[in-house]
This record gives C-alpha cells, structure tokens and sequence, in this order.
C-alpha cells in the first residue's frame, strides 16, 4: 500500500512483537502525523501514555507537532493530559511552544494549572513569549497567566545565578519586538525585574547577538529606554548598558543612554575595560568621538597603545585631542587584610573602576557577598580600605532606618562599623567593617571549635547596648551575625531597627524572643534549625544532651519571664549575669560563697527566720528532687577515724539547700584533709558537685534573686 501525506504503510505486527517495539512505532507514527496508523496500534493495545527518551509521550509529541486530531484521539484512548517530561513540562507548556490555543484551552479544561512550570521554572506564558507566539500570550493573558513570574530553579542553580527569568527577558532576548511592546503596553510587565544574575530586560535584549541582527537588538532596546527601563543593570560579565550598546556599534542607542544621563559613561566591566576603550579596540571611530565629547576619560588604559595596534592614526589622533598619553600602569603590590575575600579584593585592587566620592566598587556577582531586596551587599574600597558596601534606594524607609542606626551606635564595637557614605543618583553607598562570615557559616564550617557562650554573651551586649542608645534590631537572625577577621562577633543588618521611642516594651520583647530562638540555635550548633517566629514550647525543642541543659533551658525562659515588678529594658542587663554565662569554678564558687553564710551555721543563734534561710529552704519545699540525693557525711570516712573521733561531736547535715551549699562549702574547703576514700569518691568538687547536683546552681542564683541578694553574685568582670 503506498504511503500518503497523513498515513504511512500499514503496519503488520506478529505475536512476537514486543511492547517496547509498539512504544516505538506509536511515537514514530504520532512524529510522522500518521492518524491511521496511531489509530491502528492504539486499537492494537498500545501503550497510549510510553515514554521514550526524554520521558516523551506520543501527546507530547502530537502536541509538539501541533496535530489537534492527533492529540483528541490520544486523549480518547486515555493519555494523560497532565503527563510531564524528564524536565517536567508538561503537553500544555509544550502548547505554549508551538503557540496553539486550541490546545491551550483544551488542556486548561483537562486541569493543567495556568502557571505550572517545568523543572527548570519555565510556563507556557513564558515559552509563548520566548518563541514570539502574540496569540498565545494574549490568550494566556486573559486565563490569569501571571506577567511578572520569574523562573523558579532549585538551589544549585540559584548558587549559580541560574533562573529567575520573565516572560519579558526572553521576548527581549529573542529579539520579538511585538511580543516585547504587548508584554509592556498591554499587559503591563515590570521591566526592572531582575533575574538571578541580576539582569533586567533591557540587558536580555543584548543577549545571543550571534543569533539576531544589530537594529533588532537596538528597535528592543530604544523602546525600553523610551518607557523607563532602568539602563543601570549589567550582564553575567559586569558589562554596563553602555559598554553593551558599543559592543553592537549602535550609535543611535549609545546617543539614547547619554541622553537619559543615568548611566556612568566611565563605569567599567569586570576585566575594567570602559565604553571607550571597547570603541577604541573595535575602531567603533564614531562613538569614540561622541564618548569623548560626552567627558569619557582618556587616562585610564593605554588608549593611544590600543589605536595605534589597528594602526589607526584617525583614532589616535582623536583620543590625544582629548588628552590621551601613552602611558601604561603598573600593578600595585598590596594584600587584603580578609582571607575569604582576599582574592576577590586584590583582583579588584589593581583594576581601574571610577570611584564614587572615595567610594570604589563594581557592582558584579564575582564581588557580590550577599543579595538584598534592594541592592545588595558588595566588596569594595572606601578611603583605600577595604570594606562591605550595602546598597539602598535612597529614601526607602529601610535605608533611612539602617543609616539612621549605625550613625548614632558607631561608637560600640559589638556593631558593625559604619565607615563612609556615599550617594550616586537614586543609590545609597553604606560602606561598613568587612566581616569574613556570617554565624550560620560559623556554626556549620567543619572541625570548627565553637565558644558558643562568649558568642551569645557578646550578641547579648550588643542588643542591650543597642537597647541603651535606644533602638531595637527587630532582626536577630543567625545571616545577621557576623564575624570579622579577628574572629570578634560583630551585630549587622539595621534596616528593619526601630527606636525605642516607637513603643518601647513591644520592641524590647520581640528582640529578648529573638534572642531565645538564638541561644537554642548556637547551643545545638546550629542541629537546631533558627525558626523564624517564636512559640512558647521552644524550650521543648531543646535536647537534653546539651552543655548545660538546666542553664540552657533557664536562660530560654528568663527571656520571655521577667522578674516580677522588673521593667523589662532591664531584664537583659540582668541576665548578662546569668549562671549560663559562668565557667565552671565559677559555679563552684558561687555555691561554695553562699555555703559560708552564718545564718546556715547550726549554732545556739542561728537566725531560723532569716530571709535567705526561707529563700532556699521554703516551706513547702520548691527544689527539684536531684537535692535529696543522699550526701557524704564527712564524719563517716572509714572505722578508724570514727574511733578516733568517738568522743567528738559529730556535725550533723539535714535534708535541705542551705545544709547542702554548707556540705559543699566545708569539703571544698577542708578537701585536702579528707581520707583517700573520699578523695576517690569525690576526685574533683566542683565536677563532683556540679554534675552530682545539675540544677542547684540555677535554683540557689533565683532564690537570691528574688530577694535581691546580690553579694555572692560573681563580678562581671570575672
């Protein structure tokens, strides 16, 4: 039989044939539109929804081949509308492709979602536009398609500036000019969204030039400029707008982003080459001359060296005009006071970028530390030294509240530093203290010896300093610790602070909650993730393996349970001296200098009624049962000492606090007069004791608390 347009030879199949070997001719039959044949093997027990490489389906296929009659008998046969491909798109994002709104439609009423996405975060709003189908995208449009979705990718990706794309980069960068102007005009796309790579539309439109010609690029890139794109964003290698327009020898687009006199005509690209310097090395004669009448400067690169390789006198003659020399730099022999930044920071070093006031920086991902909502965070130079810029619009709340902050708390050295300002059009330069880490790096860098008390009591200080100038950090985020070269912990990240003066006692709450999730977080090394919000069980989420685990607990606690009739600006003051932050010996001390008041003497005068007699031993008892754990009588050591002191009185202990810290006190103090069996028992008092009784310390530190007693309470010095 011989084949036609729409079918192919009839095909005969044998009881030996295999289902593998059906997959194949149902995928070849849907690729060659042979209906018949589809029909054939479909009737023949085909498998309607195989998948071949790639995790194709014969509807994919038919769809991709834009077959309407095809994809209807599939679907009749029970293929699965909502299949997806080894990258998870899916027959309706495949229809985005080819631009078929039939298609569209009929898979949005088979229950594909309007901006479902495949795994590399592209929908079918954004392969319509990618490939220039105007129908599609206004028929999406009216389904509810979102405009301003940026490609979601995984985590890897978004390591390496990969996704984060719009429908309108992609018909930028594929050069659709009509696509471009409805995405804009009609549907009302933001054009200053940025992807992962922080490139915007107008820097799509200069991507792929291979593959598109120069007045393309250029019709896309002037009408953009004409509706307000922002011209300060630059692509994967730190080129400028500017440095872009020269590189395609558009004259008229370079003229464009002059007149719109918001890009920096002498800003440089990551290796440091400037606008003028790409028009000189590609004899562009024309906008050389225009950049040189615009106040390109000619001192930076040898320029005339540049002209005179392509021997062109012309050029040459030109840039001397404007006051070109040969005379070329040599290398400066510096080395960054960082280690993690150093490389970054000595290659920025000796390359020439114009400098803000004296602020140099080159706002490129190789120099990025961290991304913001706003600008992000970037290495640079102020004042010759090296420094962390954090990047603002000027006259957001957050600029104002993070510049507002460091200026009036410059003086601490808990805080970041705040170093210089600078301003450049719509831009705010912070130019702080560089750090090498932030503390969630800290925690989880491998074989890292961690003091996690000096962190927490240092982290504790700068918000009670800060407290005191009369702010709150409102965001005590792990990411907004930081840790300098010294490896000093340095308080960062101002912009949601707010003064005390705004309502002091919620403000001073929501810090001391911050604080609690901190301590859980940097006891556990981070094995506890930071959680965002704080609930009152968070205590529960603390393992009793930790260091300290009845101090840990108690502090946790402390931070949201005032004393009672103590303002609470005064509480972290106070727990700066919790027994949490204390070694030790110091514990043992503390417990040994309490064991030596006279009240807790058995003598004729005992004072029964005295306040820290009732405070430690209450009636009814308050302290946990670990205090009745029975206690070496230091009398009864061994046969021989009790005959040797039969006729003695014996010192007697009864079953509470105060005999217990009075225990504690007179074998510390007299321990070297013990027998060696109670030395082998005991070994070392203060593990001994401290280990033996867990909770003592934090119950006898609250009992004289709350009755003011301060005297036995170490110095903050020690």
């Amino acid at each position: 039989m011989e084949a036609t347009g729409n079918s192919q030879e009839e095909v005969t199949t044998s009881r030996n044939e295999t289902a593998a070997d059906k997959t194949s001719l149902l995928h070849s039959a849907v690729q060659n539109c042979s209906i018949e044949t589809v029909r054939q093997l479909l009737e023949e027990g085909a498998n309607v929804n195989a998948q071949v490489a790639g995790g194709w389906t014969p509807l994919h296929s038919a769809v991709q081949a834009d077959k309407e009659e095809i994809v209807m008998l599939l679907l009749e046969h029970g293929a699965d509308p909502l299949a997806k491909k080894k990258n998870g798109a899916t027959p309706f994002i495949v229809a985005g492709i080819v631009g078929n709104k039939n298609l569209l439609q009929l898979f949005l009423s088979k229950g594909s979602e309007i901006n479902e996405c495949d795994d590399n975060g592209f929908t079918a709003f954004m392969e319509a536009a990618w490939y220039g189908n105007e129908e599609a995208l206004k028929f999406l449009h009216r389904e509810g398609a979102d405009v301003n979705q940026k490609r979601m990718v995984n985590e890897e990706k978004m390591v390496l500036n990969k996704g984060g794309g719009t429908a309108l980069m992609d018909a930028a960068r594929e050069g659709h000019y009509s696509a471009v102007k409805i995405l804009v005009d009609e549907m009302k796309a933001d054009m200053d969204i940025c992807d992962n790579n922080d490139r915007n539309a107008l820097v799509h439109a200069f991507l792929r030039r291979d593959s598109k010609e120069r007045e393309s690029i250029a019709s896309i890139a002037l009408f953009l400029l004409d509706r307000g794109v922002d011209v300060n964003r630059r692509d994967e290698h730190g080129k400028t707008t500017l440095i872009l327009a020269v590189e395609i020898q558009s004259l008229d687009l370079v003229k464009a982003l002059l007149e719109k006199n918001e890009v920096d005509i002498n800003d440089a690209d990551r290796e440091g080459n400037t606008a003028l310097m790409i028009a000189v090395e590609k004899n562009y004669y024309e906008i050389a001359k225009l950049l040189c009448e615009k106040g390109a400067r000619t001192d930076h690169g040898d320029l005339i060296q540049l002209a005179s390789r392509k021997y062109n006198k012309k050029m040459a003659d030109l840039l001397r005009q404007y006051g070109a020399k040969a005379c070329p730099s040599q290398p400066q022999d510096w080395e960054p006071t960082s280690k993690r930044w150093g490389g970054q920071l000595k290659e920025f070093y000796n390359r020439y970028h114009p400098v803000i006031g004296k602020l140099k920086i080159l706002t490129h991902n190789d120099f990025r530390i961290h991304r913001t909502s706003q600008g992000g965070i970037y290495l640079g130079f102020y004042d010759g030294k090296e420094v962390a810029v954090k990047i603002f619009k000027i006259g957001t709340e957050i600029a104002n509240q993070e510049k507002t902050c460091l200026e009036e708390c410059r003086t601490h050295n808990h805080f970041v530093n705040l170093l210089g300002v600078e301003e450049k059009k719509s831009c705010l330069y912070l130019c702080l203290s560089l750090c090498e880490k932030n503390l969630e790096e800290h925690l989880s860098a491998p074989d890292n010896e961690v003091d996690c008390k000096d962190v927490l009591k240092t982290v504790f200080e700068a918000v009670q300093k800060l407290h005191e100038l009369g702010f709150g950090h409102q965001d005590l985020h792990p990411r907004n610790i930081l840790i300098d070269a010294a490896g000093k912990v340095r308080l960062a990240d101002f912009d949601k602070s707010k003064r005390l003066s705004d309502g002091q006692e919620e403000i001073i709450i929501k810090d001391l909650k911050g604080l609690r999730r901190l301590v859980l977080y940097v006891v556990t090394m981070g094995k506890v993730p930071f959680e965002d919000e704080d609930r009152p069980d968070l205590t529960l989420s603390c393992p009793e393996g930790v260091q300290d685990y009845v101090e840990t607990v108690d502090l946790m606690e402390s931070l949201i349970s005032p004393d009672e009739g103590s303002p609470v600006e005064n509480l972290l003051r106070d727990l700066i001296q919790h027994p949490f932050f204390w070694s030790k010996q110091i514990r043992y001390r503390f417990l040994r200098d309490v064991g030596n008041e006279e009240d807790f003497k058995p003598t004729k005068n005992r004072n029964n009624n005295s306040e820290i007699l009732k405070a430690l031993n209450p009636s009814p008892p308050k302290h946990s049962t670990s205090f009745s754990k029975s206690m070496l009588n230091p009398n009864n050591n061994n046969k021989k000492n009790q005959n040797k002191n039969k006729n003695k009185t014996k010192k007697r202990y009864e079953n509470s606090v105060t005999d217990l810290l009075r225990f504690i006190r007179n074998m510390g103090e007299h321990f070297a007069e013990k027998d060696d069996t109670v030395k082998e028992i005991i070994k070392e008092p203060s593990e001994y004791f401290l280990s033996r009784f867990p909770e003592l310390t934090v119950y006898v530190y609250k009992a004289l608390r709350s009755i003011n007693d301060y005297r036995h309470f170490p110095s903050p010095q020690s």
